[in-house]
């Protein structure tokens, strides 16, 4: 069971926990010059130094370019403590994810040689329609908190390189022998990295470009019609004797009897202007977003009971309600980032808001897993987990109804 993300007790060793800051190199004991090397800046990040290497040699990242899941290099920095958290990030390119991610992590910019913990997008690479994340990108602060970066979805930048000449896909998304088009695995891209991220994290924070841009909140209504039959890290054994050779089919059957997980999502609206930011429109977003997911098992208060809607007009910009708070989805709104980070007419700094996004998030109560699970053998079950996605039959069942509506060519 999750613990406070502050917390660092729990059964691991007594020996300090490693804390994982910047990557390493592609190859070991190389400097990278570049994304995250001191030799250069994020501007010489090239697409072949993000590499098609496995993650197993050439990064950090728990999803290789063929789309499948590998610990090994991320194991080491985990321990057997019980008392961690979560916290994994989904959301379009240049919505801010990555900056959000190191301000959770507690990364300070202005200390001087410190690498930031996930690379941030440059003008440079905004000119070139590059993203920066590929995968999941992990790392893990002091405190036991285990934060997932993940690329970009709806992104032209990853179909792009997806995409063969005649346009099916490079990536395996789904374990059958049948190719798809480039177009509907890059659909599928984003559910499954959506599913997988609710499945293992405690919490997720869904990012949307502005007020009016909604489609965040279409994929995570697709995600929570398409989760069912997977299930949360704790809830799978790995016996010595199984982990090596427990197959999908087999990790079915262990599936814990309770309820289904669901990780506890945080709306969060970036770039808003200070119209946008007035009490009356915030007001308007939230109730927008308590009745679009009214049926949405997202709407769940703690005690797994469907939330009872509110009246969310009277809750201001800044001001707390733990009511409300209990009985629909938590929402949060950044604005726009002005060059001297001076706050609007009357509303709040960029800056600001985002102390007060990783404040919310770290004091929120941690949905806990089904079981007790130390942080490496979460590490391990979510690799099981993610086979699980890959071969979802319901999934693969949605696959096959875009494509006999004609939405995505053969």
């Amino acid at each position: 069971m999750a613990g406070s993300a502050t917390s660092t007790g729990g059964s691991g060793p007594s020996n300090p926990p490693k804390i994982l800051l910047a990557k390493p190199g592609l190859v070991p004991g190389t400097p990278v010059a570049g994304k995250f090397g001191r030799g250069g800046t994020g501007d010489e990040y090239t697409t072949s130094l993000r590499s098609r290497l496995p993650s197993s040699i050439g990064s950090l990242n728990l999803l290789s370019d063929s789309w499948d899941f590998h610990i090994d290099r991320f194991l080491p920095f985990l321990t057997e403590n019980t008392e961690f958290t979560v916290v994994g990030v989904i959301g379009p390119t240049g919505v801010g994810k990555s900056t959000i991610m190191n301000e959770l992590y507690g990364f300070d910019a202005t200390s001087p040689g410190m690498l930031p913990p996930f690379a941030v997008e440059t003008e440079e690479g905004k000119a070139m329609a590059r993203h920066c994340s590929m995968g999941i990108e992990p790392r893990v602060s002091a405190e036991r908190i285990i934060l997932l970066d993940t690329q970009p979805v709806f992104s032209p930048s990853v179909l792009a390189e997806m995409m063969r000449p005649d346009g099916s896909s490079t990536i395996p998304v789904l374990p059958s022998a049948e190719s798809l088009s480039a177009e509907l695995a890059h659909e599928l891209i984003g559910i499954q990295l959506g599913v997988l991220l609710t499945s293992i994290c405690h919490f997720l924070l869904v990012i949307s470009d502005g007020v009016h841009d909604h489609k965040m909140w279409r994929l995570m209504s697709t995600v929570d019609l398409l989760k069912h039959g997977i299930p949360d890290p704790s809830s799978l054994t790995l016996a010595p004797s199984q982990s090596s050779n427990t197959g999908p089919e087999k990790d079915r059957e262990k599936v814990h009897e309770g309820g289904e997980y669901m990780a506890t999502p945080v709306f969060v609206h970036t770039k808003l202007c200070d119209r946008d930011l007035s009490p009356h429109n915030i007001a308007r977003l939230r109730k927008a977003l308590a009745q679009y997911f009214s049926t949405s098992s997202l709407m769940k208060a703690e005690n797994g009971n469907t939330s009872i809607s509110r009246d969310p007009d009277s809750v201001a910009l800044g001001t707390q309600s733990h009511d409300l708070d209990s009985l629909m989805p938590s929402l949060f709104v950044i604005p726009t980032k002005n060059k001297d980070d001076s706050p609007g007419d009357q509303y709040e700094s960029y800056t600001s808001m985002l102390w007060k996004l990783r404040d919310k998030v770290l004091s929120m109560n941690s949905p806990p897993f089904g079981r007790t699970v130390t942080e490496r053998d979460w590490l391990k079950n979510s690799a099981k987990i993610w086979e699980l996605v890959k071969s979802s039959p319901i999934i693969a069942e949605y696959s096959r109804t875009l494509q006999s509506c004609g939405m995505f060519r053969r």
